[in-house]
């Protein structure tokens, strides 16, 4: 089922998230196959439970359609479960972000070059695994919702400032999306 996707100004993106429960297989695989039906709809590389009303710590995370320009990325699609971050390099590196809780709207974030994340997949396999170049970036974006933080909170103040009326319009619902939104 495909699910709307909050926008900037909904409560339900900076709402405090909690783990999964692991036991309830059931549901959770319901959630994670409405996700994936609703990233494919919306034509996204990731989304966070947070994204559609569900404040759960669940990210998807699908470079595929990405890889002609990141080549590295042909295969790259992770379900992540109750992930944690074990440990995140100090070298940075610096890439445009955008956002489908923030449409129509791109800026330069600074994030770590690489991180090491334990999660539990979708078959509920307990993973800890090294993410580096795009893959790093599209992970660290989606567990930043996790955290209640969007994209548009890690940019340079004359950016945030430069783009403060786009944000205020769409927190006003005065936006249009080709897919399925909710304020």
């Amino acid at each position: 089922m495909i699910l709307p996707i909050y926008l900037y100004g909904s409560e339900k993106l900076r709402n405090e998230n909690v783990d999964a429960d692991l036991q309830d297989k059931e549901g959770l695989t319901k959630l994670i196959a409405d996700m994936d039906e609703t990233l494919k709809a919306a034509d996204g590389c990731g989304l966070a439970a947070p994204q559609v009303g569900v404040n759960l710590n669940v990210v998807i995370v699908d470079g595929r359609d990405l890889s002609e320009t990141y080549d590295y990325l042909h295969d790259f699609y992770r379900v992540m479960i109750n992930p944690v971050v074990l440990e995140e390099s100090e070298e940075v590196c610096e890439y445009s972000e955008g956002c489908l809780s923030v449409p129509g709207i791109y800026a330069e974030v600074t994030r770590p070059s690489k991180i090491k994340v334990e999660y539990y997949n979708e078959k509920f396999e307990k993973v800890v695994e090294e993410f580096d170049r795009f893959g790093c970036r599209m992970v660290q974006h989606e567990l930043s919702h996790l955290e209640g933080n969007l994209f548009v909170d890690n940019v340079s103040p004359i950016r945030r400032k430069m783009i403060a009326r786009k944000l205020q319009a769409i927190s006003k619902g005065i936006v249009q999306t080709r897919y399925k939104s909710k304020r």
